[in-house]
């Protein structure tokens, strides 16, 4: 599915469920909030903390999946195609990043 595909999902069920999207400035409070819970369960499942007995059963897909969603509703209520944006960030990054890490020894 592409970008743009799964950003007029999230607009259909925002005009269907959500009545409205929150205003810009709560969303990037809940994007923040999302990512903090990413890190929680990174760190503590595969750095260096302990897991806490709560946080066991939470699945780090379904809190991507937060990001994802929040992001795709950021772009929506701001007019961004995210699709563009993705595919001209890749291309840049190609350009610039082959090299670099195909010359890497770290990355070998």
């Amino acid at each position: 599915m592409e970008i743009t595909a799964l950003q007029n999902q999230v607009d259909e069920w925002i005009q269907m469920v959500g009545v409205r999207y929150f205003n810009e400035l709560t969303n990037m409070a809940m994007l923040t909030e999302e990512v903090g819970e990413v890190a929680r369960i990174i760190a503590r499942r595969y750095g260096e903390q302990s897991e806490k007995e709560r946080d066991k059963t939470k699945e780090l897909g379904e809190e991507l999946a937060d990001v994802l969603f929040v992001t795709l509703c950021l772009a929506n209520q701001t007019g961004t195609d995210l699709q563009a944006a993705f595919d001209r960030k890749m291309q840049a990054k190609t350009l610039r990043d082959k090299e670099r890490h195909q010359n890497n020894p770290k990355l070998k």
